[in-house]
């Protein structure tokens, strides 16, 4: 894990960006991530998470602003030429190609053709459903076999930052887990994780930091669990009061 004082692997300053002209979702968002890290962004449903991750990754240019990956501005690029500077993106929704194999979406991934057998591998070994349904449609699989499908294309070539748009919204319980575990281990690989997420509660506990994203600002930054404890962004946040540990109780008083 980086140290506070290492170069950001990825930086936002003052990102100010929207759909229609004259109407901004981001109004001055400032993020840093740093290499290794797991960073997750909350909050409320239209403060903009979603819209940043989609500026970060050129779906969206910045009315002003500055994005950095490893110190070089990317701003306003195309989302392939971001794809080869070594991030990927995973989108909460139509995130496969329906009439295509497990397979043949993976090969959508690819950027170098030497490595992609040796990579396409690596994916089976991380979902091993998906090797064993390689063959099969993506649009006849469940919801979070497509989020595995949709993550094992993302890194395909081998990204250095992937971002994941609301990667465990509406799926099943079981599948939530899954897709949080195998974050967590693309992570321990040594991917950098940059997350928009609903399910606050959990995304900020597998977090090193997290930020609060409120009004298209950034409102609150610190660990993740630091911020599930916060009693002020529990009640205006995360639907309900902050963890408060009880303090252990005097023993009685001899006699009593």
């Amino acid at each position: 894990m980086s140290t506070e004082n290492a170069q950001p692997i990825l930086t936002c300053e003052e990102l100010v960006a929207g759909y229609i002209p004259e109407a901004d979702i981001l109004n001055g968002a400032s993020i840093r991530v740093q290499e290794g890290e797991i960073v997750t962004i909350v909050g409320p449903n239209g403060a903009g998470k979603s819209t940043l991750i989609k500026t970060i990754f050129g779906l969206l240019t910045p009315r002003s602003g500055s994005i950095k990956f490893r110190g070089e501005e990317i701003a306003g690029r195309r989302p392939h030429d971001i794809t080869r500077l070594g991030l990927s993106y995973v989108p909460q929704l139509d995130n496969v190609f329906p009439n295509l194999t497990v397979e043949e979406n993976l090969e959508m991934g690819i950027l170098e053709r030497t490595k992609s057998r040796d990579q396409m591998e690596r994916i089976y070994e991380l979902f091993p459903r998906l090797g064993e349904r390689k063959g099969q449609y993506a649009g006849t699989m469940s919801g979070g076999e497509r989020q595995m499908v949709a993550m094992g294309r993302a890194l395909m070539p081998d990204p250095q930052v992937l971002l994941l748009d609301e990667p465990s919204a509406g799926l099943a319980p079981a599948f939530v887990d899954a897709i949080f575990e195998k974050t967590q281990e693309v992570n321990r690989a040594g991917v950098t994780i940059l997350m928009v997420e609903q399910n606050a509660r959990r995304a900020l506990a597998m977090s090193d930091r997290g930020y609060v994203l409120d009004l298209g600002k950034d409102r609150f930054e610190g660990p993740g669990k630091d911020l599930i404890d916060d009693p002020k962004i529990a009640e205006l946040y995360l639907g309900g009061t902050a963890r408060i540990d009880k303090p252990e109780m005097a023993p009685p008083a001899a006699g009593s």
